[in-house]
C-alpha cells in the first residue's frame, strides 16, 4: 500500500517529484561503501507499469550485490530531465521513448556511451537495426534499445467467420473484409469494418503504396506524392462504403466490444484484449498496398544515461544487463509483455510460438524507423497529422491535406537544419 501511495504522490506532484529523484540521484555513486550504490531511475510509465519496471529492477538487484535500482516515474519526463539538468540533479538511467533522441541529444540532455560499448566490446548488432538508429545522432550512441513495437493487423475471429472472409494480406482484400464486416442500424454505424480513427498511421500506408516520408537527403518532405494521393484516395473509399465514421467507438474500446471487426493496433494491446471474456481473435501482418510492398513503422523504448548522472557506472551495468542478455529480455516481456529490441531474445518461443505475438515478430522484419531528423517529430506532428484530421473530417481534399502538410513541414525541416 505505501508503494502505491508513493507513487501517486510522485506523479501527482510535479515540483516534488523533481525534488526527491534529483536528491535520490544526487546521492548516486557517494554510497559510504556499507551497500550497493543506489541507480535512480526515472521515466513515464505509471499505473500498474510502475510495479512491472520495479519488478524488473528487483531482478537486477538480486543478480549483483553493488547497485540498486530504483524507479521513480515522472509525466512529461524529457521535459523534467532539461529541468533537472539545469539544477544539476539527473537520474542515472532513463526510460526514453527512442523517436526523442536527436531531438534531446543536441540539447546536450543524453551522455554519450560510446566508450562503455567499446570497453565492454558489445556487439550491437544483436539489436534490431532501425531501432539501434534511432539512439544514434551523427554517429554517436547515446543509448541501448530496449523493447519495441509495430502496428499489426488485429481482427476479430468471430466477427470474420460470421461474415465470410478471410484475414486479408493485401489493400483489395481489407477493403472487401470491411465492407463485409461493416453493418449499419437505420442509416447508422453499428459493427464498424475497420477502425480508421488514427491518422498517425499515414506513414505505414505510405511505405506499403511505396513512398516515403523524407526525400533522400532527408531535406525535404516527399509524402505529398502519388503514393501519398493513393493513400489519402484509398482511405476515402473506405469511408464512402461506410465502413467507419469519424468518432465511432470514442467512447470506449470497440474492438474489445466487439463492435469494431479489424485495427491496427501494436503488442501493448494484447494484455487487456486476453482479458476480455469470449473475445476470439486473431493478429495478422499488416496487408501489402497495391504493388504487393510492405510497410510498417517500429516505436518502442529504449535506456539512456542522461548528461552529468551521478552514477553513469552502474546506469551501465542495469543497461547491459537488461539489454543484451536475452533471457532478461524474454523475462520482461513475460511480465509485462513487450517485445525486446534484442533479436534473439525477440525470436524467442515464448513470442514466436504464441498465436498473437508471432505476428508482430514476422512485421519486426522489415518495420522501419521513423525518419532520425531533427525536427521531424515536429513534422509528424505538427504539420502531417492535423493536416490529415482535417482530411479525414471531410474539410479538405487530398491533395489540400498534403499541400499544406508539406509547405510546413519543409519549414520545419529547414528551421532545425
Amino acid at each position: 500500500m505505501k508503494k502505491h501511495l508513493r507513487v501517486l504522490s510522485v506523479v501527482a506532484t510535479a515540483a516534488l517529484a523533481v525534488t526527491v529523484a534529483g536528491c535520490a540521484s544526487g546521492d548516486s555513486g557517494g554510497g559510504d561503501g556499507d551497500g550497493p550504490e543506489p541507480v535512480v531511475m526515472w521515466g513515464s510509465w505509471s499505473g500498474d507499469q510502475v510495479d512491472q519496471l520495479e519488478e524488473q529492477a528487483a531482478r537486477f538487484n538480486e543478480s549483483q550485490d553493488e547497485y540498486e535500482v530504483s524507479y521513480v516515474p515522472q509525466e512529461l519526463v524529457e521535459e523534467k530531465l532539461l529541468t533537472a539538468l539545469a539544477g544539476g540533479q539527473v537520474p542515472d538511467v532513463v526510460l526514453w521513448d527512442r523517436y526523442q533522441t536527436s531531438l534531446y541529444a543536441p540539447k546536450g540532455a543524453l551522455a554519450p556511451i560510446d566508450e562503455f560499448v567499446e570497453k565492454d566490446d558489445i556487439d550491437t548488432s544483436m539489436f534490431y537495426e532501425p531501432a539501434l538508429g534511432e539512439m544514434t545522432v551523427d554517429d554517436t550512441l547515446y543509448g541501448l534499445p530496449l523493447l519495441v513495437d509495430n502496428r499489426s493487423l488485429l481482427y476479430n475471429k468471430t466477427l470474420l467467420a460470421d461474415a465470410g472472409v478471410e484475414a486479408p494480406t493485401n489493400w483489395d482484400e481489407l477493403k472487401t473484409a470491411a465492407e463485409a464486416l461493416a453493418v449499419s442500424d437505420g442509416g447508422k454505424l453499428s459493427q464498424a469494418g475497420i477502425d480508421l480513427s488514427d491518422p498517425g498511421l499515414f506513414n505505414m500506408y505510405l511505405a506499403q503504396a511505396g513512398g516515403q516520408l523524407l526525400n533522400d537527403d532527408q531535406t525535404k518532405t516527399a509524402y505529398n506524392s502519388p503514393e501519398g494521393i493513393e493513400v489519402l484516395e484509398f482511405w476515402k473509399s473506405l469511408l464512402d462504403a461506410d465502413v467507419y465514421e469519424q468518432g465511432f467507438g470514442d467512447t470506449g474500446d470497440s474492438f474489445a466490444e466487439s463492435k469494431t471487426a479489424m485495427k491496427l493496433d501494436g503488442p501493448w494491446a494484447l494484455s487487456t484484449l486476453d482479458k476480455v471474456d469470449g473475445l476470439e481473435y486473431g493478429v495478422v501482418p499488416p496487408p501489402a498496398g497495391p504493388n504487393g510492398d510492405t510497410g510498417a513503422y517500429m516505436g518502442g523504448f529504449g535506456l539512456v544515461i542522461p548528461e552529468g548522472a551521478k552514477n553513469a557506472e552502474g546506469a551501465w551495468e542495469f543497461m547491459k544487463w537488461w539489454t543484451t542478455e536475452a533471457e532478461n529480455g524474454v523475462a520482461f516481456g513475460e511480465i509485462a509483455g513487450w517485445i525486446p529490441a534484442n533479436i534473439e531474445a525477440a525470436n524467442d518461443p515464448y513470442f514466436t510460438e504464441n498465436e498473437h505475438y508471432s505476428a508482430f515478430i514476422e512485421t519486426m522484419n522489415y518495420a522501419q524507423a521513423r525518419p532520425n531528423v531533427k525536427g521531424y517529430s515536429d513534422v509528424d506532428g505538427k504539420a502531417l497529422v492535423p493536416a490529415l484530421e482535417r482530411f479525414l473530417s471531410g474539410e479538405i481534399s487530398a491533395e489540400q491535406a498534403l499541400k499544406e502538410a508539406q509547405e510546413q513541414g519543409d519549414q520545419i525541416l529547414e528551421q532545425n537544419r
